[in-house]
């Protein structure tokens, strides 16, 4: 399960502040406006009208585009201010200004990467409708910001004690970074990769590099004996220095996602499939998307529906950015998972006395930034000093650290101004047909996404888009020595040659951060950082044992809890009789379904983990989530004898000794205690939505969050808390679309509407998102107009 912990050092900050603001939560206020009250705002040219459902969901119905974004800017700033405020501070480095040092490692990192500026680049590279919506935009947040007094913001800035500045345009495109880092982040594999090939014999280092899997769902090209030839590079040899500076940056990288709810452990994020009408009880085409990203309050996303004379659209968007992200227009639907293709390099950089850095060309001059972090020195103080951190950017791009006297620069396409997250999804708002869906999707420069579709005539399809380098030699496999143009990025793959599916025969595609491409598809970066394929498979079994499927079976899809790694292992453990007759007796009975009473699965689980720690011990440094993903369910079926550690004769043998580990191990009171009826998945497995203040003594309580026990688990469909939202789509019959996130709207812990949604999330009980203007009328329980005077 992923890790959803608070930072420790957030925490011990918020230990020292809490006293001092108690006064301020009880003196706190909402502010709502009363139903049917007219509210004047002069920066408007017409009367906007904002219906809210019973789920306090916006519905925009503006008379031009500029107060339509506008008036979005300024509802979601009602509703989410400080977490727009934090993911803004976040992606610019400017954290320490309000957490004081204890975030200084974190600004120091996102500042090295310099998205600011990549922000004020790409902004002049956009198209004018969409610059102009992000100025609209960025003048409804400030409009909703200036009509609020100190005690009317949200308490975080009450509890911390700072006002925000006023909202720009790049603070929507900065807030994309935000994305990329979550989404695209692999340099540490190359890294990895690099050790483990110098350290593991060629068998095993083979073992740890192969996808293929008789549980693979391939959706292009097909897999054949010899993939496409990749031209070799050097191997170039990294220290364990580096590999130490990797592990602290990986830990810092996680602590700041984290806190705004955009932590996707190894990249692992999200299913979707879409469904042909021939396949579907009313012979509609069904879409589903469900993203899995770190959970936490609020929640990442933000439900609205908005309506001008020249885009009718709903779905979810980041608080911060204009538009809708993921959702539906009145003519197509759209959903998203990550595809995990390798976009980043390192380069291992000369630098001579003279500070120059060593290219194929000659010595070169790098470029030397100085930034000025804010720090505060004391958290019950609002009062700063300055840290001032310089950094070095060569030509391949910054330098990351230094390590046995060199210095390792990174490549990433995010770090290209030209490679914007926002412009393809606001293009999508009023896509009509396939072809402006991929014209769209050509833009794209975000992390590599599977873009799923499906429209109103009852086509559907998937593209997967986004800017893939080709490497002048290998394929970004392996750090590369930065003074020769083997690692120089020649192009991107062609948006024409990146996989795709329109209306295929079996009706049916489904993805879910697998490999989607076979073995013969040339471009080899394509699927190098994949999840492994256990949800996907479970996902296509399911659907295609179904007949004339309606929503209520897709639903049940996403609530999918059959793990087939566990239950693999379950029926190998009975079959070679290599557990304690307890565990034998769980393990005959269970169905390899993760419920919150089952009993096999915490077996499985901790005999798995074992397994892959005893087996990471006897090979490193392999780490034990690699084998856990690679290694452990093929080494036990196939019976891979390589990697039995030393002493052990066979399988059975290990597994025995792992079931007595586990027995002992879950026997510890300060887990599941002696009594093996309390072995039951759902006394940890529970669901976790922390806020990043919720560890304030006195004050944190009131950002708690339900904790009950949740289905699920990494390797099923249904992957509990790290469920960002779920959608259900079916294309002309928008008003039956299903849609809920696991909380609420609100970002404010004493709205209704905070975590309002979280029982039908957790239940699956259908939430209607009414899209046409007959049923959006019907469903709101409130309607307020804005206008100029």
């Amino acid at each position: 399960m992923p890790n959803l912990r608070q930072s420790p050092r957030i925490k011990d900050i918020m230990k020292k502040a809490s006293l001092l603001t108690l006064a301020l939560v009880a003196v706190s206020s909402l502010n709502h406006v009363a139903n049917g009250q007219k509210i004047v705002i002069a920066d408007l040219k017409d009367e906007v009208t904002v219906r809210r459902d019973s789920r306090d969901i916006p519905y925009i119905e503006a008379k031009n585009d500029s107060d339509l974004y506008f008036m979005q800017g300024y509802s979601t700033a009602r509703d989410r201010l400080w977490q727009m405020d934090l993911m803004r501070r976040l992606a610019r480095g400017e954290t320490a200004e309000i957490f004081g040092t204890a975030a200084l490692e974190q600004d120091k990192r996102w500042r090295r990467f310099g998205f600011g500026e990549v922000a004020n680049q790409s902004l002049g590279q956009l198209s004018p409708e969409l610059r102009a919506a992000l100025n609209d935009y960025a003048r409804g947040v400030n409009a909703y910001v200036a009509t609020r007094t100190d005690k009317e913001f949200p308490i975080e800035f009450q509890i911390l004690q700072y006002r925000p500045r006023q909202w720009s345009p790049t603070d929507s495109l900065v807030i994309g970074k935000i994305l990329a880092d979550a989404l695209s982040t692999t340099w540490q594999n190359d890294l990895l990769r690099s050790q483990l090939k110098a350290a593991l014999p060629a068998d095993k280092f083979a073992d740890v590099n192969n996808q293929i899997t008789p549980y693979d769902v391939v959706l292009f090209g097909k897999d054949t004996a010899a993939g496409p030839a990749t031209a070799q590079v050097p191997q170039v040899q990294v220290p364990a220095e580096f590999a130490a500076f990797a592990a602290r940056d990986a830990k810092v990288r996680e602590d700041g996602l984290s806190l705004v709810g955009l932590y996707a452990e190894d990249l692992a994020a999200s299913n979707n499939w879409v469904i042909s009408g021939k396949r579907t009880a009313d012979g509609k085409p069904i879409l589903a998307n469900d993203p899995h990203l770190q959970a936490t309050a609020p929640g990442i996303w933000y439900m609205v529906h908005l309506s001008s004379p020249n885009v009718r659209v709903s779905g979810v968007t980041l608080p911060g950015s204009p538009g809708v992200v993921l959702g539906h227009n009145d003519s197509i639907a759209w959903g998203a998972t990550n595809v995990g293709p390798d976009v980043q390099d390192l380069y291992i950089e000369t630098f001579n006395e003279q500070g120059q850095v060593k290219t194929a060309t000659g010595w070169q001059a790098p470029k030397v930034r100085h930034e000025i972090i804010k720090v505060r020195s004391n958290p019950l103080k609002t009062d700063t000093t300055d840290t001032v951190v310089d950094y070095t950017d060569t030509p391949h791009g910054p330098v990351i650290t230094e390590a046995d006297g060199k210095k390792y620069a990174l490549k990433w396409t995010a770090l290209d101004s030209k490679n914007g997250e926002l412009q393809a999804f606001f293009d999508l708002n009023h896509a009509k047909n396939w072809d402006d869906f991929k014209a769209d999707l050509k833009s794209y420069g975000g992390p590599t996404q599977n873009f799923v579709y499906a429209d109103a005539k009852g086509n559907i399809g998937w593209y997967a888009a986004g800017h893939i380098p080709i490497r002048k030699a290998g394929d970004g496999a392996f750090p590369y020595d930065g003074s020769t143009t083997d690692g120089d990025w020649t192009g991107y793959i062609p948006f024409e040659e990146l996989p795709n599916l329109y209306n295929p025969r079996d009706g049916l595609i489904v993805t879910a951060n697998q490999r989607t491409v076979g073995t013969n598809y040339k471009y080899t970066q394509f699927a190098r950082d994949i999840a492994a394929p256990w949800r996907a498979r479970d996902i296509l079994n399911d659907l295609m044992a179904k007949q004339k499927i309606t929503m209520d079976d897709v639903r049940d899809v996403q609530y999918e809890t059959f793990n087939i790694p566990l239950s693999n292992l379950a029926k190998s453990i009975v079959k070679l009789n290599a557990a304690s007759p307890e565990t034998l007796d769980v393990l005959k009975t269970w169905d390899g379904r993760v419920t919150s009473d089952s009993r096999g699965a915490v077996l499985a689980t901790e005999i798995r983990s074992c397994l892959a720690t005893k087996i990471a011990d006897a090979n490193k440094p392999t780490p034990a989530g690699i084998i856990t993903q690679r290694i452990v369910d093929r080494a036990v079926e196939e019976n891979l004898t390589r990697w039995l550690p030393d002493g052990v004769s066979d399988y059975a043998s290990l597994i025995k000794t792992c079931d007595t580990t586990a027995r002992t191990s879950l026997a510890d009171p300060k887990r599941y205690g002696p009594d093996p009826a309390n072995w039951v998945w759902g006394k940890f497995w529970i669901s976790r939505f922390p806020h990043p203040l919720a560890a304030a003594p006195l004050i944190g309580m009131q950002f708690a969050t339900p904790s009950v026990p949740i289905n699920g688990s990494g390797s099923t469909p249904n992957v509990g808390s790290s469920v960002s939202m779920r959608l259900i789509a079916s294309p002309g019959n928008w008003d039956a679309t299903r849609h809920v996130i696991p909380l609420g709207e609100s970002g404010d812990p004493r709205s209704p509407h905070f975590k309002d949604q979280f029982e039908a999330w957790r239940t699956g009980t259908p939430m209607i998102f009414p899209f046409s203007k007959e049923a959006v009328g019907k469903a709101a329980v409130s309607s307020t107009v804005y206008g100029p005077k």
